[in-house]
């Protein structure tokens, strides 16, 4: 069983401006409940309880909300108001959270590779809260772990994209094996559409195996002058194997406004009640 999660939360979310001047753009909320709480008992779920946070500046925010408030629980001790906090108490009793800082933005492949003292020689998950996945049945983390037992490899998970959204993802090609499982050949970072070799995009949802982190060692910086993790998944694939899964369930992109406006109205008309 996979035990361990990583959640990279250092970025500075600059479409969310002013917003996210003084305020993690995690810690913005889909109706009632931030981002990465979303993430954290998705991971939970599917059995990773240890749950590590790469954080940078002014991210302390996160580290509070994984905590108990002694104030807040005080002043609202015996009152109606203390049902509001049922789900964070339930992700404190069942989860565990460590953090490291991430000095510098160099990328996500930098950001796993800060987080490999939290995580050790052992596979591992990789959450990124920006992409907030709802299902009726087990959450995409669950669905690839379940995968991961079977293949004992890292996995991706894909989505089919419009062909002129390609530039905005790290994309795979590969052989399917079955529906909705492929085994990668080729992935490239945010391709320009006439160059992508597909449309199957990586979304934020991995399950790493640990010789990942002496491959990012090895990775030059890619596209944007950053370390991808892209181009160290496509290493791996080319040594050994990487697989791709097309999860069961809807996927917001909440790293974008409209995304974001799209989730809290879905997430209010289907899930929110007030009890």
């Amino acid at each position: 069983m996979i035990t361990k999660c990583l959640f990279p939360v250092a970025g500075y979310g600059t479409r969310f401006l002013p917003a996210t001047k003084s305020m993690p753009k995690e810690m913005l909320p889909v109706v009632n409940k931030p981002l990465v709480q979303y993430g954290v008992e998705e991971a939970i779920a599917a059995g990773m309880t240890t749950c590590a946070m790469v954080t940078g500046r002014g991210k302390r925010a996160i580290a509070d909300h994984f905590d108990i408030s002694y104030e807040l629980e005080h002043q609202i001790s015996g009152s109606g108001k203390e049902a509001y906090l049922k789900s964070i108490r339930n992700v404190l009793d069942k989860g565990v959270f460590t953090m490291v800082r991430q000095r510098e933005m160099k990328g996500l492949g930098h950001a796993i590779l800060t987080g490999e003292p939290l995580i050790g020689n052992e596979p591992f998950g990789v959450l990124l809260s920006d992409d907030l996945c709802l299902n009726t049945g087990p959450g995409v983390l669950a669905q690839m772990a379940e995968l991961y037992n079977q293949f004992r490899c890292s996995i991706v998970a894909i989505q089919e994209v419009p062909k002129d959204q390609t530039h905005k993802y790290g994309v795979i090609a590969g052989e399917s094996l079955k529906e909705g499982i492929y085994r990668v050949d080729e992935m490239v970072e945010k391709p320009d559409p006439k160059d992508a070799p597909s449309n199957l995009a990586i979304i934020g949802r991995y399950i790493l195996t640990p010789d990942i982190f002496d491959i990012i060692r090895e990775t030059a910086p890619g596209a944007n002058g950053e370390i991808q993790l892209t181009d160290a998944l496509q290493t791996q694939a080319r040594r050994g194997c990487v697989m791709a899964y097309k999860f069961e369930g809807r996927r917001f992109d909440c790293g974008s406004v409209p995304g974001f406006v799209e989730a809290t109205n879905f997430v209010y008309e289907n899930y929110y009640t007030e009890d």
